[in-house]
Formats: structure tokens, sequence, C-alpha cells
């Protein structure tokens, strides 16, 4: 008996310390915020859309209140400010008025999914919140930034004292998720053999149900969220049930730079062009089928086209991707057709956007989709899947005229290739030029250009350096300086 009550005083005695040692750390970092925006940004090298919206943020933050340091949460061990601020430049085209400072991270593995072979989402999700640990222990700013969708860190940085703003991308779990298991449907996301069995289903659907529970609740301790299209918009306002807190903000998008490119000199032959990260969501094998069954179905006079894929690499599973992608090639007797472009710099980036004329796009409830902007603004037809972003705010008509197409299976998409290759020069040219007009008008956002007036504060520096910065800055200020959400105001 005096054994069992041993360890019970050992187990509340440790209990007591690790309170106490939390409790001191946090009244400490509390205590000690610093006057700056901290962004929790673990991989600062993905190369996708994620790793722009950062770099304009920061640039909007140096922008218009030089007075607060923007230092940057990272796994990447080799990065430096320095580093960093060549990458947004060479990558983005984004010139940051200063390096911003580093804040390097070591736990970062507990938000790998490779860390979790099963229950991936709460594994991740939970890792995410030690990792922030991590980070607010190393530095404490007075505004928290999550860039990257991590909200289960939010309740963390609240009770570190920061006021917390996130850029979300695409909701952890979305009510299509949970349509998707109940219907047994097999995807990226939902195993075939969960899908296969009634039994594996309806527990995931109970495990969906409730790591939706716990996403709400994290979700709701943002003091402002930031949505980047009406799909994302609809599911967190669903799921997080703040929708006083919530503004639809689209992501930066290069489209004053890839309009200056001409419409009509495309190479020849035709070029199909894919920009996305290497990763499994986004279908790149669905485009290759598509194009080699595109080939197959080629008339006699008809151009033979080449398809390019532009994207980064993140990690091996990535690089495994790729190169699985490439051996597809082969089997499907396209690889003198296909081309692989990895972690092309921003130069080289718009160089193959000027060369395109179709620009293709295939992953199912993509959130936005800047890569279908950025095909408009450079004059390449899109063809992106009908679901969520593209289908809701993007490829739409523009003053009663197509601004591209929307597909979803392999057959579809290959008779739109088709179609866009059967057209006359002055067809495409006229669907291209209302792409062009539609990325022109909607995506700079004429609402928000006048934000820094509205509400009486300074206009953005004329140097900006461009209109993609000027739209980011004018967003970002007017979103974080209203009398709704005064974070910025001192």
């Amino acid at each position: 008996m005096w054994i069992v009550t041993a360890i019970r005083i050992l187990l509340v005695s440790a209990l007591m310390s690790l309170t106490a040692h939390v409790y001191l750390l946090l009244s400490i970092g509390r205590s000690n915020k610093k006057k700056a925006v901290g962004f929790f940004h673990p991989y600062t090298n993905d190369g996708g859309g994620g790793e722009r919206v950062l770099w304009c943020a920061v640039k909007a933050v140096q922008e218009e209140r030089p007075d607060l340091d923007c230092v940057i949460y990272t796994g990447d061990h080799d990065a430096s400010p320095d580093s960093l601020l060549r990458r947004a430049v060479d990558r983005f085209g984004v010139n940051l008025i200063s390096p911003p400072k580093v804040v390097h991270l070591h736990k970062r593995k507990w938000i790998e999914d490779k860390t979790y072979p099963r229950f991936t989402m709460i594994g991740q999700s939970l890792g995410s919140i030690y990792l922030a640990w991590e980070a607010l222990t190393k530095f404490v700013p007075l505004y928290y930034m999550d860039t990257s969708g991590y909200a289960f860190t939010y309740p963390l940085a609240r009770l570190f004292g920061c006021k917390v703003i996130c850029y979300t991308h695409y909701p952890t779990i979305s009510l299509d998720m949970l349509s998707r298991v109940h219907s047994q449907s097999s995807m990226y996301n939902n195993d075939a053999l969960v899908a296969n069995s009634v039994l594996l289903s309806r527990f995931k659907i109970v495990y969906y149900t409730i790591f939706s529970w716990m996403y709400g609740f994290v979700g709701s301790c943002a003091n402002l969220a930031m949505v980047n299209s009406s799909w994302t918009h609809s599911h967190i306002e669903k799921l997080w049930g703040i929708p006083d807190r919530i503004k639809r903000v689209y992501p930066p998008c290069d489209t004053t730079g890839l309009q200056a490119l001409p419409l009509e000199a495309k190479a020849t032959p035709p070029v199909i062009i894919s920009v996305a990260q290497f990763r499994p969501e986004k279908a790149h094998t669905l485009q290759l089928q598509a194009f080699a069954l595109s080939i197959s179905k080629l008339d006699s006079d008809v151009i033979r086209p080449k398809l390019q894929f532009v994207g980064s690499c993140r990690n091996d599973a990535d690089e495994a991707r790729l190169q699985n992608l490439k051996d597809l090639a082969v089997e499907l007797k396209v690889e003198d057709d296909v081309e692989f472009h990895k972690n092309v710099t921003y130069r080289e980036l718009v160089k193959l956007l000027g060369d395109a004329t179709v620009g293709i796009h295939s992953m199912v409830d993509e959130h936005f989709g800047i890569s279908v902007v950025e095909y408009m603004a450079a004059g390449a037809i899109p063809i992106a899947h009908n679901s969520a972003g593209p289908k809701m705010d993007i490829v739409l008509p523009e003053e009663g005229k197509e601004t591209g197409f929307l597909a979803q299976t392999v057959e579809e998409y290959a008779d739109t290739i088709l179609k866009i290759l059967r057209m006359s020069e002055s067809e495409r040219h006229e669907m291209a030029a209302a792409a062009r007009r539609r990325a022109r008008g909607e995506f700079i956002s004429k609402k928000f250009s006048k934000g820094p007036q509205l509400f009486g504060l300074p206009r953005a520096s004329k140097n900006v350096g461009s209109a993609l910065m000027q739209e980011m800055v004018s967003k970002f200020i007017y979103l974080l300086s209203t009398n709704l959400f005064p974070l910025f105001i001192t």
C-alpha cells in the first residue's frame, strides 16, 4: 500500500512541477513580448503559393509598419536572413526592404507526415503545438501570424499573450472530406483499404467528426482569419463559427508582370504547361494520362503539342513522385513530348508561362488556384478542375466571353486539350484575351485599393516595386487596421 501511495505522491509532485514550469514560461513570455510580427512558416523552401503569401505579407508589414520587426519561425536550418531575402526575389519576384529575422526550429519532424503513417492529420496537428511551443519559448512577438495552416497552435499563442492572425489556404478538414469517407470514395487522403471497408469507413467518420470539433475550437481562437477563396471561406465559417472575424482575401497573384507577355507570340509546337508542387493532391498523373490520350486522338493535320511540368520538390517523397511521373511518361510512350522543370527561378517561370498556349490544373477542391490565375494573366487558356476555387472564383465569364474550361475525368481533360488545339488562332486569341482581362480586373482587387484611405491610414509607399506588392500591402493593412481588428494600432 505504501508503495502505491509513494507513486501517487511522486506523480502528483511531477504534475505540479510541470504545471509550475509551464506557468513560469508563459508568464515570462507574456511579460517579454517583442514589438514584432512572428510568421509561423516551418517550411520556407516549399516554393508554393503559401510561401508567396509569406513574403508578400512580410513586405506589407515592412512597408507600412517599419517599427515592427518581421521574424520567421522556420525549420530550415540553412535559412538565414540574407538567404531568405534572396529567395523572396529569385523565386517570387518579391523585393523585401530588409532581411527578416530568423528563429530556427529543431522539432519540425513532429509535423512531417512520415512521422505518422496512420492518424496523420491528428498527429501533425498535435505535433504543431509542440513545434509552436519551441517557437514561442524562443521568441514571443506581439502578433503571431500563421501562414501555413497550423490552427492547433492558436490557443498556445493566445496563452503567450499574442494577437493571432492567420492566412488560411484551405481547412485541415472539410465537409467534403467527410462526405467522401461516407460515400466510401477512394482518394489520396482516403486509402483504398478504408474506402472498401464499411467498418473502417464508419470508424474514420467518427475520427473525422471528433477532429472537426477540435479544429473548430482551435480555429475560433484566431483574432483575425483571412481566407483565400469563396470555397475556403464557406468551410472555415462553418467549422470555426466566427463569421465576423473571417475575411476573404485573394492570394497575391503576379498578374501585372505576366500581362506584359504578348498574347500572339506562343511557342511552336504548342505548349501545355502545368505549374504545381509535386504533391499527391495535385494529380499530375491524371494530367499525364490525359495528355497521352489526347495525343492518341490527335488529327494528322494538328501539330503535336508538348507538356511541361513545372514545380518544386519539398522532400524525398516529392522527388519520388517526380521520378514516377517520368517513368509513367515512358510507359505511355510520350517521353519525347514531356519536359520536367524542377525548382525553377521566378524569371524562368515567367518565360515558360509566356510560351504556353494551355495551362492545366487538376487538383480536386483546390482552395483557390494561383497557378490558374497566372495561366490566364500570361495568356494561356486554362483547363482547371471543376470544383472549389477555380469553379467558384476564377474560370468565370468575363464580359460575356468564356475565359477557359473546367474538367474532371481523364477523358474530359483530353477532349478539352483537343478542343483548344483545334481552335483557330483568332478563337484562341479571343479567349486568352478575355482570360487576361479577368485576371487583371478581379485579382488585382479594386475593393482593397482604397483601404488605407478609408480608415485614415497613410497610403503605401510609391516605391513598393510592383502592382503585386501594392495589392498585398493594401489588402493586408486594410484588414489589420480596421476598427473591428485594431491589431496594428498602437
